[in-house]
């Protein structure tokens, strides 16, 4: 194999795409832990786990997002194959969880509870700390419960699990209610009424959307639309009794466990499928960037993509931000250096390394010949405690040499008795 020449355009070839990074074993250990925290504690609420493909038909989330979404508009990564046929790499998670469902005829299994973690999400935005193009995401959703118990419940293992991650201070929900079809039609043509005197004020992106989704100028960032949307009707003025009912439930729910809560009435998510109520977890120790965690109820989805209609609740959140917010972990356990000389004495070496191993010991092995020297600061750089010491002479005896490294005693005894010994020392 040739190697390419250390040119600048080569150098470049190396790096990660931009918005994309490299896991490197801390970080990946960190990964590791929010994903079976959250199986361990999403398994207590009766939550299976599934996996779905990495990309999907175009569709799928074209016309179940929203076209007028900031997802579908300007942030898929859409391609089409050999075949001829347009698919995306998957953008958000309910979407192909709800396609999963459908196409594997899950109708029967209701209520259903299903969970991802660490699943891939690709969106062409600009990368920034916790926001990258290739992320990662863990979230729970629930088909086939209409009760406004399943978000109290979804809310609920939320904080559970991120409060058992390191991430629980300060936790709080905003709340808000979309209503269902009927109220939020009444509350669209309220909204356009009011919003159209006003088109040449908005900014640019919401005099785009005043039309197709007048709805996501109430979220818009832009000081401007702030003040303009600050004097708007409220949605709340449009519940029909129902879907006040359910609001209010949910809200009773949470007081009931104590989950701190407030009302958002300008909180309407950034995806067309939601329904009644919809929610962001935050923390108020984080400041500007205080969101964790979202979701909220999407009862027509499953219904517009072709199946029955079922009530479904869930939420997600981005595991790159979370494991940013997380405290250190403990300390790996410190491994059981071998220091071994001669061909008779790496042999030995690699027989009692196996045996260690099968007592669950870590292990540090010299692969290559080297100096008792460097073997001995290879250990030292690994937080090794006690080190094996092997000779060929040693060896000839059966024996070896235990040292331990913070006190520097050494002993000899038969390599018989050293993983008994090692059990004691590091029980």
């Amino acid at each position: 194999m040739s190697i390419a020449p250390n040119t600048k355009e080569n150098r470049q070839l190396l790096q990660p795409a931009r918005g994309t990074h490299d896991l490197l074993p801390t970080q990946a250990r960190r990964f590791r832990h929010i994903e079976q925290t959250a199986l361990d504690i999403f398994g207590c609420y009766g939550f299976g786990e599934i996996r779905t493909p990495i990309f999907e038909f175009t569709e799928i989330f074209s016309r179940n997002v929203g076209d007028s979404t900031d997802i579908v508009t300007k942030e898929m990564y859409t391609f089409d194959d050999r075949g001829g046929e347009s698919l995306t790499l998957r953008p958000e998670g309910t979407a192909p969880v709800v396609r999963a469902y459908y196409s594997n005829g899950l109708k029967q299994d209701l209520p259903l509870k299903l969970a991802y973690v660490s699943t891939p999400m690709f969106r062409y935005e600009r990368p920034q700390k916790g926001r990258m193009r290739q992320h990662h995401q863990v979230g729970a959703e629930i088909f086939g419960v209409a009760s406004p118990l399943a978000e109290v419940e979804l809310l609920s293992m939320a904080f559970r699990f991120l409060a058992a991650i390191g991430v629980g201070e300060g936790l709080y929900v905003q709340l808000n209610s979309l209503g269902d079809k009927v109220d939020r039609t009444h509350y669209r043509e309220a909204l356009l009424e009011y919003l159209r005197p006003y088109k040449n004020k908005l900014s640019e992106e919401s005099q785009t959307r005043l039309e197709r989704n007048p709805l996501r100028i109430l979220d818009s960032k832009d000081q401007g639309d702030l003040q303009l949307v600050a004097n708007a009707p409220k949605m709340a003025e449009y519940l029909s009794e129902t879907s006040k009912q359910h609001f209010e439930a949910v809200k009773h729910g949470l007081d009931a466990l104590g989950i701190r809560w407030e009302v958002n009435p300008n909180l309407v998510r950034g995806l067309d499928y939601y329904s009644h109520t919809v929610f962001e977890v935050h923390s108020d120790k984080l400041g500007a960037q205080s969101q964790v965690l979202s979701g909220g109820r999407y009862d027509g989805l499953i219904g517009q993509m072709g199946g029955d209609e079922v009530p479904a609740v869930g939420f997600g959140s981005g595991m790159e931000r979370l494991e940013a917010l997380m405290p250190e972990l403990p300390a790996l356990p410190s491994p059981i250096a071998i220091v071994a000389m001669g061909e008779s004495a790496r042999m030995a070496a690699l027989k009692i390394a196996e045996v260690l191993r099968q007592n669950n010991h870590s292990v540090l092995l010299p692969l290559d010949e080297a100096s008792f020297k460097s073997q001995f600061k290879k250990a030292d750089k690994a937080n090794a405690v006690w080190a094996l010491i092997l000779g060929d002479d040693e060896v000839q005896k059966g024996a070896c040499g235990v040292k331990n490294m913070r006190t520097a005693e050494q002993l000899t005894m038969p390599l018989t008795e050293v993983p008994s010994f090692l059990a004691k020392q590091t029980a």
